[in-house]
């Protein structure tokens, strides 16, 4: 048997497997200071971890056309900014689920394909019982494992670290929800996990920080670190904190302590090009769509399968774009390289311009792909020269080039 060949061929596990053996915590990972913590390197699916690991081998658009039957058209705005797809709306619940981080679309797609018997388990992110942010990696097989899994975990995860479960247990149709880097990693190895069925479902993921770093982001900017549920940068413009007592708390993003938290990212996020989880069937976040509603991208017969599930539990709008980014982006360069910080009265009225005139809908999403992509550009080019050429995908390349960077 080959490598390449799927446990499904040839019913054993993949060779190599008994002999490769996950890496010790606290290890040196392949990809070194830019390992995302995707959980990989914690199975023994470690012996392919230099062709699947995204800060090793971007390969983004082989693996579009093999999870969507072709790679995105560069030539179409939608393509180069959202990848692959073959929908794209807004949607939100009619009856949402109670303490989700929105209206609960992810939760109810898990546990319909759960209950519907389509599939037999769902990756999916629980936290410990001592850190409401400390991700716990679990394979849901009830409805109330994965409504322990609602709300998002704004830390690295090792999601993939269930894997050698999934293969243990048996289980042959599956739901993995997860972020862009855990899905180039699982798709560059899921020929091997010996699955009849798999499903993916994405959420877009931008900026994600260690637990330390975490803290640090809310001693700084929260009013009180100790009582946030959880948060979101929102299409407002602001940054939305919800606290255990039910109420919300803004902070507007020109007025976050940049040059407190310019390095607070993990250097992964600081050289990641997908913010759209290109590689997903299906993605639900909310950068596309208005304030209060979130963002669907259907990109292939799967993802579609999968929002169907719900259709009877969601009202759609189209989506809309409205405005003109590319001013706000261009002067949002030299301000993030250099760490500046406004006064908050200062942060509150730029804050309501921008609300009022600037960008919304897809031409949101596009302002905050293009903020991070020139972003990320120059910290691959200042940090990592070596690897620009072959770590930054055509797409990504393309919309830099709309911008004038600093050296």
């Amino acid at each position: 048997m080959t490598l390449a060949q799927s446990p499904s061929e040839s019913g054993q596990a993949p060779l190599g497997h008994h002999k490769a053996r996950a890496l010790k915590a606290g290890s040196r990972r392949p990809a070194k200071d830019l390992c995302s913590e995707c959980g990989l390197c914690d199975t023994y699916y470690v012996h392919y971890v230099k062709e699947a690991c995204a800060f090793i081998n971007q390969q983004v658009a082989d693996l579009e056309a093999q999870a969507h039957g072709r790679s995105r058209d560069l030539d179409s705005e939608d393509d180069l900014y959202f990848g692959v797809h073959q929908e794209m709306m807004a949607a939100r619940k009619t009856e949402p689920i109670e303490g989700a981080q929105w209206t609960g679309i992810v939760s109810s797609i898990a546990i319909a394909m759960l209950t519907s018997g389509k599939v037999e388990g769902v990756v999916c992110v629980q936290n410990t019982p001592e850190d409401r942010f400390q991700p716990q990696p679990v394979i849901a097989t009830t409805p109330e494992e994965i409504l322990a899994a609602r709300v998002n975990k704004p830390t690295l995860s090792p999601n993939l670290s269930v894997l050698e479960q999934v293969e243990r247990s048996g289980m042959k149709r599956l739901l993995v929800i997860g972020v862009g880097c855990q899905i180039q990693a699982l798709r560059a190895v899921q020929d091997k996990l010996g699955l009849e069925k798999l499903y993916v479902l994405g959420t877009p993921c931008v900026d994600n920080v260690t637990r330390a770093g975490l803290q640090k982001f809310l001693d700084t900017t929260s009013r009180s670190p100790s009582t946030v549920v959880y948060y979101e940068f929102m299409q407002d413009f602001r940054v939305h904190f919800k606290h255990e007592d039910g109420s919300t708390e803004t902070v507007p993003f020109f007025g976050l302590k940049t040059d407190q938290l310019k390095d607070v990212f993990a250097p992964s996020c600081m050289t990641c090009f997908d913010y759209v989880n290109s590689l997903a069937d299906l993605v639900v976040g909310y950068m596309g769509a208005p304030f209060g509603w979130q963002w669907i991208v259907v990109r292939n017969e799967t993802g579609q399968e999968l929002l169907d599930m719900v259709r009877d539990q969601i009202e759609t709008q189209p989506v809309m774009s409205q405005g003109e980014r590319r001013p706000a982006v261009q002067n949002s360069i030299p301000a993030y390289d250099k760490g500046m910080t406004i006064p908050m009265w200062a942060a509150k009225l730029l804050g309501l311009a921008i609300e009022r005139i600037g960008p919304k809908g897809l031409e949101y999403a596009r302002f905050s792909i293009d903020s991070h992509f020139t972003r990320n550009y120059l910290y691959v080019k200042r940090n990592y020269p070596e690897k620009l050429d072959q770590h930054v995908p055509a797409y990504a390349k393309a919309i830099v080039d709309q911008y004038e960077l600093p050296d």
